[in-house]
């Protein structure tokens, strides 16, 4: 199994989440992250005063699937999330050797 974690633009989110649900991929968690990276930060002026936001707002989205879902959840999160322009996100995927469903204590694939 692998977990992916994507990061994206906040208003990707239905885009990414309809494609996800064309596989068939129903679960998924989001949480709301600032970060950073080529974009860098930019000023802004309010009320007279200049500041700088150096995060812009993100969502990183979660999810665990079996290995032969792999390429197609990642394609489908890419064609949801692209816009082609810069601070588009990431996509991190890393290996998870075990779920437990707590309910059901089932274990493995099946608790996915």
């Amino acid at each position: 199994m692998k977990k992916i974690e994507a990061i994206i633009k906040p208003f990707r989110l239905e885009e990414v989440k309809e494609q996800l649900q064309t596989l068939g991929i129903q679960g998924m968690t989001v949480t709301e992250a600032k970060g950073f990276g080529r974009q860098k930060g930019h000023t802004e002026v309010y009320r007279g005063a200049e500041y700088t936001i150096d995060f812009h707002p993100k969502l990183k989205i979660e999810l665990v699937v079996a290995e032969v879902q792999l390429n197609e959840a990642v394609d489908a999160i890419i064609r949801g999330a692209k816009t082609g322009k810069i601070g588009d996100g990431k996509i991190f995927i890393s290996e998870v050797t075990e779920v437990i469903r707590i309910r059901t204590e089932e274990r493995g694939e099946q608790a996915v």
